[in-house]
């Protein structure tokens, strides 16, 4: 009998120290995300809206009257620790930068932006203002840089600049014209930018409206979504991993995959960056259009590029009076994050948008 007593006694200490365990996570797990919240402020300007999380400057949204596009610039970490490529700033790219820009320049490429490269056959990726600096780059080569008929983009109104108490949010909206100023389509940019004492987080949501007839999205490698990373973290030094485990840009480069991962060494600190494609987004999974020189892009349109089957087509059109939505979300990080850890945010982003 008092062997039997022993032995429940022993099991209801047990029970009682799970629980007591469990709960004790729980709360330690409640107090943690409560204590890593922080604040963000927006401080609007003219042609900017500079954003700041945790009382540190994380980076601007820039809509330059004359850059063809807008985009966030730089990229940080919670640490301060600057991911993002320091150029093109505005239209303008340092001899410095020039003489070591590190393998393809891609003068246009941007911190983080959405454009495409044929839309109603006009390239909004590429810039006319920055391809003096890509012939700059490719003076070796036999034949000059051919010139195309670019797109930009004009803000037309600012709609939204909101703060809360853990998150802040900006949205704007542009005309996208073409070398004569006509417009051919508007377009939403939606920001909404978090943090914690580990990570910074950027919600983005993109939406083309078809106003003035139909928008076709041609078939074309060069877009879409796009982060251009530092020097440090292009190759050889680059590592890449997707959500399917695979790693380096010839198994990532052209493939669907619900996230891609970029990470390395900058100024001696492990950091990454991860960018996630939401289920709401066209055509998910996307395609990633990601490079071992540092360019982390998704791409739901370049199949013919992608695959080298000319019976292929990822072209879309949308029809008047229609739009066409790409949601995102990029997750920047001090320290490591491990896969599983990866997979995880990525289903809990997944379920609850």
């Amino acid at each position: 009998m008092n062997s039997k007593r022993h032995t429940s006694g022993y099991r209801a200490l047990g029970l009682a120290a799970v629980l007591l365990a469990t709960l004790s996570l729980a709360v330690l797990s409640l107090m943690a995300a409560t204590s890593m919240a922080v604040p963000v402020k927006l401080k609007r300007g003219q042609d900017r809206i500079d954003v700041t999380i945790g009382g540190r400057p994380f980076t601007t949204y820039y809509f330059l009257p004359d850059v063809a596009k807008p985009y966030l610039m730089p990229l940080q970490t919670a640490s301060g620790i600057v991911i993002s490529r320091p150029f093109p700033v505005g239209n303008y790219i340092s001899e410095h930068d020039l003489a070591d820009p590190g393998p393809n320049i891609e003068p246009h490429q941007r911190p983080l932006y959405f454009a495409h490269g044929d839309i109603n056959g006009l390239d909004f990726w590429g810039e006319l203002a920055t391809e003096k600096y890509l012939k700059h780059h490719k003076k070796n080569l036999a034949a000059p840089v051919p010139h195309h008929a670019f797109g930009h983009m004009s803000l037309m109104k600012v709609e939204e600049v909101r703060e809360g108490p853990e998150s802040a949010t900006v949205r704007a909206r542009f005309s996208l014209e073409d070398e004569s100023n006509h417009k051919i389509a508007e377009e939403t940019q939606t920001y909404t930018f978090s943090g914690d004492d580990q990570t910074r987080t950027i919600d983005c949501e993109y939406i083309i409206y078809a106003t003035a007839g139909p928008v076709v999205m041609g078939d074309t490698k060069e877009g879409t979504f796009g982060i251009r990373l530092s020097r440090e973290l292009s190759e050889p030094h680059d590592h890449m991993l997707n959500s399917h485990g695979a790693q380096g840009e010839p198994a990532i480069w052209g493939k669907t995959a619900d996230w891609v991962d970029y990470s390395g060494i900058v100024s001696g600190k492990p950091v990454g960056i991860v960018a996630f494609d939401s289920p709401k987004s066209f055509r998910h999974p996307t395609t990633w259009h990601a490079r071992a020189y540092g360019l982390l892009a998704a791409n739901p349109f370049g199949l013919r590029e992608f695959t080298k089957d000319p019976n292929q087509d990822g072209s879309y059109t949308i029809q008047p009076g229609q739009s066409l939505t790409f949601q995102y979300r990029v997750v920047i990080y001090d320290g490591e994050l491990t896969p599983s850890r990866i997979a995880h945010l990525y289903r809990h982003y997944a379920t609850r948008h």
